[in-house]
């Protein structure tokens, strides 16, 4: 497997935030890293790794099944932490490779649940099926509407405290609850993972990545390939089918593929956009990585933008 150079536009930063170790521009995601050996699992971690993917991200709720609650071991909660954990327990040089985020804060049937209680039993569960010491990046995966920011906060500086958290994030918070929680926090908040594409539009809207270049923070934009209507040829989807047109003009005058120009769109905000890839298939990895060779103009860039709206811009 061949690495694939990381352009210097597109370069790890020099220091992580938080005191993170540097990763790389594209993240690799674990929510669909279940059903698979061992085996299988390590060469589409090391096929990321290899491709400059060195922010590895996972969640105590990815594999899970919906079909029971998820204290019942037969409901495939916390599937990808334990495939992820065999795989780092193989390889043991493979954890100082990589920047290890996962989330918690969702137990179902209850929907969030963010008290003290159960973030502290979350965090020791992962740890433990991850098979490490320390999470680099620990997020808060949903806000709960029942727990006070000051408690939340007061819960995550423990944890950083503790040792078992070397920083923390939140995911799908608005700017509101992120402002709200930070307002508590003793230690900084270094992430926030929305969901972004180039037909999912509220982060460019609604302040998320306004604020996170405000205050310093990554954004780690979740299905940023449109939860697949972009990867694939699009059906019955007019948005989708004019964003796919002009990225693959754009891909066939650069020699990539759609999917990498629709990577580089996400990574070419200001804010420093680490977009996260799940594909299953080494070979799409590889493809997906190509996406730091794509050169967008300001034209192209909001050429997509127009088409994602679905209307020209005010």
């Amino acid at each position: 497997m061949t690495a694939v150079a990381v352009p210097e536009s597109h370069a790890p930063q020099s220091d992580g935030p938080g005191g993170l170790l540097p990763f790389g521009p594209i993240a690799y995601g674990c929510w669909r890293f279940g059903g698979t050996s061992t085996s299988e699992a390590s060469v589409k971690v090391n096929t990321a790794i290899e491709c400059g993917m060195t922010l590895i991200d996972t969640a105590a709720i990815y594999g899970y099944t919906g079909d029971v609650p998820a204290a019942d071991e037969s409901s495939g909660f916390g599937a990808a932490e334990s495939l992820l954990g065999r795989v780092l327990a193989e390889s043991p040089g493979l954890r100082d490779q990589i920047t290890l985020a996962t989330k918690g804060g969702i137990f179902p049937p209850v929907p969030y649940d963010s008290s003290p209680t159960y973030l502290r039993a979350s965090v020791d569960e992962s740890l433990r099926r991850l098979q490490v010491d320390r999470i680099d990046l620990f997020q808060v995966h949903r806000p709960d509407l029942l727990v006070h920011p000051e408690s939340l906060a007061a819960v995550l500086g423990e944890l950083v405290a503790a040792g078992k958290v070397r920083a923390v994030g939140v995911s799908n918070y608005s700017v509101a609850q992120t402002r709200a929680l930070t307002s508590y926090l003793e230690v900084p908040l270094v992430s926030t993972q929305p969901e972004f594409s180039p037909l999912e539009l509220a982060p460019l809207m609604d302040g998320t990545l306004d604020h996170a270049m405000q205050h310093g923070v990554v954004p780690l934009a979740w299905s940023p390939l449109g939860g697949g209507r972009l990867g694939l040829p699009p059906t019955n989807d007019e948005r989708a089918e004019a964003v796919a047109r002009i990225c693959d003009r754009i891909a066939s005058e650069q020699g990539v593929t759609r999917t990498a120009v629709v990577l580089a769109w996400v990574m070419r905000h200001p804010a420093g956009c680490v977009p996260i890839v799940g594909t299953q298939r080494p070979e799409r990895i590889r493809e997906c990585a190509r996406a730091v060779e794509v050169i967008l103009s300001r034209d192209e860039w909001y050429e997509i933008l127009v088409a994602g709206r679905g209307e020209p811009m005010p």
